[in-house]
């Protein structure tokens, strides 16, 4: 064979392998190698810090580079999700976000973004069920106690919750809507405070997620009463759900999900929800999250973006039928 023909042959299979190789490499290159961070919209401790800084030790060993936890809480997770939605589309900030500020908030607050156009997801970290708790002092030792005393009581009855427009405030309203009961919203600006006024019985409940009050309950201070989920927690086994107890309507969970600057590449978007994917398939961080009293549900990022779209359809309707205002 002359060098001539040997060129014909060899040119197009080098041409293809290029072809394959190029989109790898320049995704690979378009994902900037510097610092990261990401935005968490509530005080350190609870759920939402809590997976952040999980996620932040994952991304940084994945990525090769630093990744810090930026806490900026308020306005029902507004703050963080806001200064994410304004930033430089380019992956280098990220947000942790609840349905409290993607699909609560937004009907409740006048905001500077939209949630949906100017934050990109990413995928879905994890789903806990919020819990009703009470100080294990309490009187109260089931739902039907809680029931009872609201009923005795209209209106006495006390409820925390981290803020106006939170999971715990539209799952206690929702409760009520439920049941035909009353009681009174008292708001927080976290669940770690919420905790102490519930355990000294200065409030008399709250419907807590479980990454915020496992701790708690495990310690022996709060005592669960009711998940809110269909299916009973894995991590509270012996603790029934609402549905078992007879109310159904009040089925209000939190989830967390990764948010990214809208308008981020789709390259960049594509790296960082395969990074996400491998974190969560990781022992150590599904033993974390179960610990949390949470479960895993792995998505695409379209499927994590339908049910975005969906879970604030959801919300806007329910805060309609609970009563729930903008203040």
């Amino acid at each position: 064979m002359t060098y001539r023909s040997l060129l014909h042959a060899v040119l197009p299979c080098a041409l293809a392998l290029a072809a394959l190789a190029g989109p790898s490499i320049g995704a690979a290159q378009e994902f900037p190698s510097k610092p990261m961070r990401i935005l968490v919209g509530a005080s350190p401790g609870g759920g939402t810090d809590i997976l952040a800084r999980v996620l932040a030790e994952k991304f940084s060993a994945g990525l090769k580079q630093a990744v810090v936890v930026e806490n900026r809480p308020g306005a029902s997770n507004t703050i963080a999700a806001g200064l994410t939605a304004r930033d430089e589309p380019n992956g280098l900030t990220l947000l942790v976000a609840t349905n409290t500020g993607q699909a609560i908030a937004p009907h409740l607050i006048k905001l500077s973004y939209d949630p949906l156009k100017n934050l990109q997801p990413v995928g879905l970290v994890a789903i806990m069920p919020n819990v009703l708790v009470v100080s294990s002092s309490s009187p109260y030792k089931s739902v039907q106690d809680v029931l009872a005393a609201m009923k005795a009581k209209p209106g006495e009855l006390k409820f925390a919750s981290s803020g106006v427009g939170s999971t715990q405030h539209v799952g206690a309203e929702a409760f009520n809507l439920a049941t035909g009961a009353k009681s009174i919203h008292i708001p927080y600006k976290g669940s770690s405070q919420a905790h102490m006024d519930v355990i000294s019985g200065q409030v008399d409940m709250m419907f807590d997620s479980t990454s915020s009050a496992m701790s708690q309950i495990v310690g022996g201070k709060l005592r669960a009463l009711a998940v809110t989920s269909p299916k009973r927690s894995a991590a509270l086994p012996d603790v029934p759900t609402l549905a078992e107890q007879g109310i159904t309507g009040a089925d209000v969970n939190t989830w967390y999900g990764l948010f990214a600057t809208g308008g981020t590449p789709p390259a960049i978007i594509a790296r960082l929800h395969d990074e996400l994917t491998k974190s969560l398939e990781t022992p150590e961080v599904q033993a974390r999250i179960k610990a949390l009293g949470g479960e895993i549900e792995l998505m695409s990022v379209e499927q994590f973006a339908a049910m975005n779209q969906k879970e604030y359809d959801r919300y806007g309707q329910l805060l309609v039928d609970s009563g729930i205002k903008k203040e």
